[in-house]
């Protein structure tokens, strides 16, 4: 029998969720050894064309031609998978969906007519459905073993669902918000980090994005008590996940 055959996309992004994976190290060159690297790049010019029974796609989709690739990727892939908040939520560049790219373009390019771009950075499920996501800027590396890990074994992966709060709790870190008056997204902010920035005294930036099914009120009443203003808010939220459609309803929310 075959070895399963796994392929990994770069769109828009940093590289930084390819590089976990490449991180992974031991773990890696056990893995590899059960199933078939077919595209990556990142790691090798050597490539075998698909089908592919898993891809890993890192980055958003930012111009026209990233709409058919992506396409093209999902049509050969058994399992979709978007890793990263550039993936999963249009990341940092998602930013450029508040203001007007065409005077971007003409500020920053010496022939902005030779540009090809979309108005606005979206997630990949925006355009093609997903089968799974792994959340973070950039990912777990545990979560990412655990999710290959269970695709070879044909299980469901087990990722979080909770937010940072739980996270907290469980490593015997005190709330910041109550303890100590300082501003953090946890309650709002899906797990997977390990809850880093808390246990040093850090508010949460909302790296994993939203957990689901979130409300925010509750937490953004207590932070216009400790004094952030509307824009204070805003630019908050308007960070890793900035095309999340749940931070949507929290920026309305936050308005005065």
């Amino acid at each position: 029998m075959d070895a399963p055959t796994l392929a990994v996309w770069k769109f828009a992004s940093c590289d930084g969720c390819q590089l976990t994976l490449l991180d992974c190290e031991d773990d890696l060159l056990m893995l590899a050894g059960r199933i078939k690297i077919a595209h990556f790049l990142e790691a090798s010019s050597a490539t075998v064309a698909g089908p592919y029974d898993v891809s890993l796609v890192e980055g958003s989709v930012t111009t026209p031609s990233d709409v058919e690739r992506v396409k093209r990727i999902r049509a050969q892939s058994k399992a979709l998978v978007a890793i990263g908040a550039c993936a999963t939520a249009g990341g940092i560049q998602a930013l450029r969906n508040f203001a007007d790219v065409d005077e971007f373009r003409s500020v920053v390019y010496a022939r902005p007519d030779y540009i090809q771009t979309l108005a606005r950075s979206e997630p990949i499920s925006t355009y093609v459905p997903v089968d799974y996501e792994l959340r973070g800027c950039p990912i777990d590396r545990g979560q990412l073993l655990e999710l290959l890990g269970a695709l070879l074994a044909g299980r469901r992966p087990q990722l979080p669902v909770h937010s940072v709060c739980f996270e907290c709790k469980a490593r015997g870190t005190p709330c910041l918000l109550v303890a100590a008056g300082t501003p953090c997204l946890g309650p709002v902010t899906q797990a997977g980090c390990g809850a880093i920035c808390p246990a040093y005294g850090r508010g949460c930036y909302g790296c994993f994005g939203p957990v689901a099914a979130t409300d925010p009120r509750a937490l953004l009443a207590k932070l216009r008590a400790l004094g952030m203003s509307a824009d204070d808010l805003r630019r908050a939220f308007r960070t890793f996940n900035a095309a999340a459609p749940a931070l949507a309803a929290i920026e309305e929310t936050s308005e005065p």
